[in-house]
């Protein structure tokens, strides 16, 4: 007698993305093994050269250049994402019902990009709205992306997109997997994107706050947990995962790349902008709970650290206070490699960190060259990667701004 949906495992079977430094993840896999930055120089309208993580894909490779034109970079990344997901997982439709199927996006922002655009559009036109394009409206909806998946893949089940901040990515995986749970849907396209490099104003306000990021070599940007850290390197990026219940994943035969076994959100209640270690060590113990996981169960943990100083060490101090008698923990970064990838942050790095289950690396910590001593953590993997005896558990730190955290923990399917 097959479970009741609430009842199911929820697995992992497919993964789609595109960063700063690939487009697949077998490539980004290795890059980030290597410590492979994908950041480089852009000159921003109004701002600057500022360093920046930028994507390369093949855009048209699912939908034509004029319909990428009529969208937005955002749902251009998604609909390549969302197609590299759903062939990675081998899923031709024959399975499962288009109208059981729900994708599910979280974002930082949207519209943003749209909207200066069009406002620097009609600057050149004194201001006359006339010039201002009919296709506004459409591309600056918040559910926007996951709109466009749906157009391109023929999905006419439920989507939306979730504004969870810099934890939106994993709040759309902790969706994907309640959906399933719930029976609403039966397969699920979640994850997370980003178009941020393409708005000057985000690039704009870091600066106002003294957190943007500068270095005479970009790649040496974004320096986590080091004492000459200066701030956040903005990166675009995409990842989606498809989503099963196990029993149905078996039934297909599909490869599982691992379970989600835990997850938790939860608010810092506190300020616009600083993040509290307070409330992000409750959600990764609450995370913990719900996988009936001990903090010594866990191996590896990637931080969300993203180069600010008060923003790393909360995180550090939140990290320190969970597992400080678990001397089998690994603790690592990713953005120092890709840059902050916003929406798509969480999401992408638990992609640089999944195939750990498969080669038991974990991948480095990149220019740390001065560590902070308040950022001094047992097992923290600087600069090259490590291997280990055994990756069997994730647990994946999304925190974002107005005091939302995100925790995820996946785990090895045996």
């Amino acid at each position: 007698m097959t479970e009741s949906p609430e009842k199911q495992r929820i697995v992992i079977t497919g993964v789609g993305l595109a960063s700063p430094n690939a487009d697949n993840l077998i490539e980004f896999r290795q890059k980030v093994i290597d410590g492979q930055s994908g950041i480089s120089e852009i000159d921003l309208r109004y701002v600057g050269r500022v360093p920046a993580g930028i994507c390369s894909f093949a855009e048209t490779k699912y939908r034509k250049k004029k319909e990428n034109k009529r969208g937005t970079r955002a749902g251009c990344l998604g609909v390549y994402v969302a197609h590299e997901a759903i062939n990675d997982a081998q899923i031709d439709f024959t399975e499962y019902d288009p109208n059981k199927t729900g994708v599910y996006i979280g974002l930082t922002e949207h519209g943003t990009v749209e909207t200066e655009n069009e406002i620097y559009n009609i600057s050149q036109f004194d201001y006359n709205t006339d010039y201002w394009t009919h296709h506004h409206n459409p591309r600056t909806v918040l559910n926007n992306p996951a709109g466009e998946i749906t157009m391109s893949l023929g999905i006419t089940g439920p989507h939306y997109s979730i504004g969870g901040a810099c934890a939106a990515g994993n709040a759309a995986l902790i969706q994907g997997a309640q959906m399933l749970q719930l029976g609403d849907v039966d397969l699920a396209l979640a994850g997370g994107i980003s178009e941020s490099t393409g708005s000057f104003g985000i690039f704009a306000s870091f600066k106002a706050q003294n957190a943007l990021a500068a270095h005479d070599d970009p790649a040496k940007a974004c320096r986590p947990f080091d004492m000459n850290r200066n701030g956040i390197v903005v990166s675009e990026g995409a990842c989606l995962y498809t989503l099963e219940r196990l029993d149905d994943a078996l039934k297909r035969g599909a490869r599982i790349y691992g379970e989600i076994v835990g997850y938790a959100m939860n608010s810092d209640a506190r300020d616009f902008v600083l993040p509290y270690g307070k409330r992000q060590a409750e959600c990764m113990i609450k995370a913990l709970d719900r996988a009936g996981l001990k903090p010594e169960d866990i191996d590896i943990v990637n931080t969300h650290a993203t180069g600010t100083k008060q923003g790393d060490i909360e995180e550090c101090s939140a990290v320190r206070e969970v597992f400080a008698n678990s001397s089998s923990t690994y603790i690592n970064n990713t953005k120092c490699i890709i840059g902050h990838a916003m929406g798509a942050a969480g999401v992408l790095e638990l992609a640089g960190n999944l195939q750990a289950f498969e080669d038991n690396i974990v991948h480095p910590t990149t220019n740390l060259e001065n560590l902070d001593p308040m950022c001094n953590l047992p097992n923290l993997v600087q600069n090259e990667a490590k291997k280990i005896k055994n990756v069997r558990t994730i647990l994946n730190n999304s925190f974002g701004m107005v005091g939302i955290n995100s925790v995820v923990i996946i785990k090895k399917y045996e």
